[in-house]
């Protein structure tokens, strides 16, 4: 599926997949080597425990704006307000690349 940002008119990942077990929600991109971005449908946080590079991360609304930004280094935590529902993992440079900010409309 292909991500796009509508407000900066940048596609953000042409290859997103969805993590739609409990399997894929614990092990994310680790349990998909093939894929290079991830949505998941999760109300508190995400880990980064045995990776070997750091990933970017969009955590969207229910109506997909985007509400928090970050990087995060191999073997981290990252937690953020629980009322969102979405995060998308990317690769690392995907936000800078794609121009996207907190507050930018993202279509799926």
């Amino acid at each position: 599926m292909i991500v796009t940002n509508i407000t900066q008119s940048t596609i953000i990942t042409e290859d997103l997949k969805i993590a739609d077990s409990p399997i894929d929600k614990l092990l994310g991109l680790l349990k998909k080597p093939n894929t290079t971005s991830l949505l998941l449908k999760t109300r508190f946080g995400i880990h980064t425990l045995f990776f070997k590079k750091p990933i970017d991360i969009i955590v969207l609304d229910s109506d997909f704006t985007i509400r928090k930004l970050g990087t995060v280094k191999p073997n981290r935590l990252f937690f953020y307000n629980p009322k969102y529902q979405h995060i998308i993992e990317l690769p690392q440079g995907t936000i800078k690349k794609s121009k996207t900010e907190i507050g930018d409309k993202a279509r799926i």
